[in-house]
């Protein structure tokens, strides 16, 4: 339009603009051709305004990654942003406010989290070498055998288990009875990466005998070897248990997870599920309520082995997938 010749003040009228604004367009285009009027991100620019560097957030985006608060020998168990506000007043010597500290950890894509509980006595070296070595040579071991592997576990659920959170108005806390005298149910659960599910109700504490009882019903149901891994209970190693396993060694074998891992069992995420679905339920007034809830969730999963093989998509017990 200008090269035509229609005035600024007739362009601006047109494309709903202040005319001066047509004549800094035309300046520009006529110093630097199209270019010179590409689109720009417009606002300050990136770290403008920040306290922190570049560079001292990489540096405390990495301590909070890789250490905890006591390692660096602050007064916190986890890193709050309290927590990180000290850290950062200690390294360089800045003072940021709480919350200006959660401006920067939602940048960093950091969020609040439930922490992971893991025992001091875990060996790392112990789940590498799970990881890369004994696993594989158990899948191998398996696939020659024609044997099919199950992970075992026990849980146990109670009447008055916590029941997460629920809605109500602002000052009126929800009340959830509970019965006085706490209620408990226990299983023995096995679940494979086919989506197979077996369970045990304990009607008692387990014991060899118990646990022999159910290596006998799974073998039995299977159709084939079996390879049970467990985690390190005392009752899992028991004489009796071994000494059973060996008289029926066509059937079955046993293998163990490192010591205090169980994040390595994709059993607990049966037990995590199933007590959450119970959670949801209505309280159990009794035991007998409380095994029929848990009982009906167990049974439904048996129907449904793509719920089960999801268990194993956790990334922790994708290596059993």
């Amino acid at each position: 339009m200008r090269k035509d010749g229609v005035s600024f003040v007739e362009i601006g009228r047109t494309l709903g603009v202040h005319y001066m604004t047509v004549s800094k367009w035309w300046d520009a285009f006529q110093a630097g051709g199209l270019d010179a009027l590409a689109p720009r991100k417009r606002g300050p620019a990136v770290g403008a305004h920040r306290r922190l560097t570049l560079r001292q957030e990489q540096a405390i985006r990495r301590a909070i990654t890789d250490t905890t608060p006591d390692q660096l020998k602050l007064p916190f168990a986890l890193w709050t942003r309290a927590a990180i506000v000290e850290l950062i007043a200690r390294k360089f010597s800045i003072a940021l406010p709480v919350r200006t500290m959660g401006h920067y950890l939602a940048r960093w894509g950091f969020t609040a989290q439930k922490p992971i509980k893991r025992a001091y006595e875990q060996r790392p070296e112990a789940i590498a070498a799970w990881l890369k070595t004994e696993y594989p040579r158990i899948q191998q071991q398996a696939v020659a055998e024609g044997a099919e592997i199950y992970w075992g576990d026990e849980t146990s659920l109670s009447t008055s288990d916590p029941r997460g959170r629920g809605f109500a108005p602002r000052g009126r806390t929800p009340v959830r009875p509970i019965l006085s005298q706490r209620k408990s149910v226990s299983f023995l659960s096995a679940i494979s990466n086919q989506g197979t599910l077996r369970f045990l109700v304990l009607k008692q504490a387990i014991d060899a005998q118990t646990l022999i009882r159910f290596l006998r019903r799974l073998c039995r149901d299977a159709g084939r070897k079996v390879f049970l891994i467990l985690d390190n209970l005392n009752v899992h190693k028991a004489r009796e248990v071994r000494e059973w396993v060996v008289a029926h060694a066509a059937s079955i074998a046993l293998f163990y997870l490192p010591p205090y891992s169980p994040e390595l069992n994709p059993d607990e995420y049966l037990n995590g599920d199933l007590k959450l679905s119970v959670a949801k339920r209505a309280p159990a007034r009794d035991r007998a309520a409380l095994l029929r809830t848990a009982t009906s969730r167990l049974r439904s999963l048996q129907r449904r082995p793509a719920k089960v093989k999801k268990f194993f998509q956790h990334p922790r017990v994708r290596y059993a997938a």
